[in-house]
C-alpha cells in the first residue's frame, strides 16, 4: 500500500470514529425514528428503530453489484438516507457504521484496514448528510412556521442525499486515486454517473420508505421490491456490457483468424492501449473507447481481399490502395453503432504519422485524435514483436521499444511512446532509450527491407520503425505512404 494511501486511510477512519462518537454524544437520535410512534420517547421503541434500519441496510447490503472498472455498488445508501431523515445524523451516523458490512468482510475477503476504510466511507457522509439535512429544516421552518410540511422534508432529505452520496463518491474517488495512481478528477469523472444514478433513483425512494415508516413502520418492507429491481438493473447493465464486450472480441478475433500469423493481435493490441492509457492516467470512459477501439481497430480488413491481405511479396500500388483504405472502412462499420462511436476516430486514425505521412487524412501532430495516437504505438510495438509471414524473426522488446523511441516524434507521438515504456510490456528492458547499432542486423534486416516494399502487415501496423534495421539514417523513414 502506498504511503500517502496508508495516511488517508488512517486519517479516514480517525475522522469516522471522532464524528461517530462526537454525534452519538452531542446530537441525540431524533424520535420520528421510533418504531412505534406513540412511544417515541421511550428509548427501547427508538433503539428498535435503528436496529430495523439497520437491518434493511444489512440486506440491501449484502447483493453488491461489481461494476466494469471493479467498484462494488450496492442499493444500501437508500435506507442510510431514509434512516437520515428520520433520526438524523447520529442515527444516520450508526446506521451505516453497522449496517454496510458486507459477507466478504465477515468472510475475511477484506483486510482489516480496508473494511475499516469502508465503514468510515460511510459514515462521514452519512453524518454530514444528516447535518445537512436538519440545518435545511431549520432554515425552512424559520421562514416558514410550524411543522414542517412533505415538501420541506422532502428538499431536507435531497439536500442530505446530495451531501451524503458526493461525499462517499469523493471519498472512495480518492482512495482508487491512490491506489492506482490516477488522476483524481479522471476518477470523480468515472465515478460522476453513479453519483448521479444513486442520486435520481435512491433518494426520493429513500424519502418515500420514510414516510411510509412514519404511517406504519412495516410498510418501509414493502420497498425490498423496488431496492431489488434497482440491484437487478445494475447487475443487467453490467451483463449486457461484458456480452457487448465479449461480442466485439469475438468479431476481433474472426478477424484476426484470417491470418495465422496475426491471431489475437487485437486483443494484445487492446491490452497494450489500455495500460498505456492509464499510465497517461486518461478517464474511464477514455479507457472504455480504448478497450473497444482496440479491439475493432483493424476490423476494415474484412473489406480487404486474402490475395491482398496474405500476400508476402510486393504490393502494386492498386493492392496498397486497398490494404490503406481498411482504417476508413473500418470507420465506416463502425460508425452506425451509437455506443460505438467514441471509437470511430480511433479506428479511422490509428494509422496516422506524427509528421503528417500517414494515411487516411495525413494529420499532423495533435491533429491526430489522442487516443488514436496511444493505439497506433501499441499496435505497432505488437507487429514489431510477433511473428509474421515476412518475417519468420520477431523483434525482441528491448529492439522494438527502440525503434520506438527512434522513431517518436516522426511516426509516434513522443509523450505515448514515453507512457509505454512504463507499462508491463517493457518490463526487463535494461535502457529503453538505448539506440540501436547502426549496423545491419542478420535476418532482420532482411525482414526489414521486405516491410518497406510490403508497405504494411497483415497485423495492421504500418511498415515503420523496423526499417532502421535495414540500414536507413537515424531519423529517416523509408516508407512510401499513399
Amino acid at each position: 500500500m502506498p504511503r500517502s494511501l496508508r495516511v488517508f486511510v488512517a486519517g479516514l477512519v480517525a475522522a469516522g470514529a471522532l464524528a461517530l462518537a462526537a454525534t452519538t454524544f452531542l446530537i441525540p437520535v431524533a424520535p420520528e425514528i421510533a418504531i412505534d410512534a406513540s412511544r417515541a420517547s421511550e428509548p427501547w421503541s427508538i433503539f428498535g428503530g435503528l436496529v430495523l434500519w439497520t437491518l434493511i441496510t444489512l440486506a440491501a447490503q449484502a447483493l453488491p453489484v461489481q461494476m466494469p472498472r471493479g467498484t462494488m455498488v450496492a442499493v444500501s445508501i437508500a435506507p442510510v438516507i431514509a434512516a437520515l431523515a428520520l433520526g438524523g445524523p447520529t442515527a444516520a451516523g450508526w446506521v451505516a457504521a453497522i449496517g454496510t458490512t458486507e459477507v466478504r468482510e465477515l468472510r475475511g475477503r477484506v483486510p482489516w484496514y480496508g473494511t475499516l476504510a469502508n465503514h468510515a466511507g460511510f459514515v462521514l457522509p452519512a453524518i454530514a448528510g444528516g447535518l445537512v439535512a436538519s440545518v435545511v429544516v431549520s432554515a425552512l421552518a424559520t421562514t416558514a412556521p410550524g411543522p414542517a410540511s412533505a415538501m420541506v422534508n422532502f428538499l431536507a432529505t435531497i439536500a442530505g442525499a446530495i451531501t451524503c452520496v458526493g461525499f462517499n463518491v469523493a471519498i472512495v474517488s480518492v482512495i482508487v486515486s491512490l491506489r492506482t495512481d490516477r488522476d483524481p478528477r479522471s476518477v470523480i469523472a468515472g465515478d460522476a454517473r453513479a453519483f448521479y444514478r444513486d442520486l435520481f433513483a435512491l433518494a426520493p425512494l429513500a424519502w418515500l420508505m420514510a414516510q411510509m415508516y412514519l404511517v406504519a413502520w412495516w410498510a418501509s418492507l414493502l420497498f425490498a421490491i423496488p431496492l431489488y429491481t434497482t440491484r437487478t438493473a445494475y447487475h443487467r447493465y453490467v451483463v449486457m456490457r461484458e456480452m457487448f464486450t465479449q461480442t466485439i472480441g469475438a468479431l476481433a478475433e474472426a478477424v484476426d483468424a484470417r491470418d495465422p500469423f496475426t491471431s489475437a493481435h487485437s486483443r494484445r493490441v487492446m491490452e497494450m492501449s489500455v495500460d498505456s492509457g492509464r499510465v497517461l492516467k486518461v478517464s474511464d470512459s477514455e479507457l472504455e473507447a480504448l478497450e473497444w477501439g482496440g479491439l475493432l481497430h483493424d476490423i476494415g480488413k474484412i473489406g480487404v481481399r486474402d490475395a491482398v491481405l496474405l500476400k508476402e511479396g510486393k504490393l502494386t500500388r492498386e493492392e496498397r490502395v486497398e490494404m490503406n483504405a481498411h482504417p476508413v472502412k473500418g470507420a465506416n462499420i463502425i460508425a452506425p453503432v451509437t455506443l460505438l462511436a467514441r471509437t470511430v476516430p480511433l479506428i479511422r486514425h490509428h494509422h496516422e504519422w506524427y509528421n503528417g505521412s500517414g494515411y487516411p487524412d495525413r494529420l499532423v501532430g495533435v491533429e491526430i485524435p489522442w487516443l488514436a495516437r496511444i493505439l497506433h504505438v501499441a499496435d505497432a510495438f505488437e507487429a514489431m514483436t510477433a511473428q509474421r509471414p515476412y518475417r519468420m524473426v520477431p523483434l525482441t522488446p528491448d529492439q522494438a521499444l527502440a525503434e520506438l523511441r527512434k522513431f517518436a516524434g516522426i511516426q509516434f507521438d513522443p509523450r505515448v511512446v514515453d507512457a509505454f515504456a512504463q507499462t508491463k510490456w517493457a518490463e526487463g528492458v535494461p535502457d529503453p532509450g538505448r539506440p540501436l547499432a547502426r549496423h545491419p542486423v542478420p535476418l532482420l534486416s532482411q525482414a526489414a527491407g521486405r516491410i518497406a516494399r510490403h508497405g504494411t502487415d497483415g497485423g495492421g501496423a504500418s511498415a515503420s520503425a523496423s526499417d532502421a534495421l535495414a540500414g536507413a539514417e537515424p531519423g529517416a523513414a523509408t516508407v512510401d505512404t499513399l
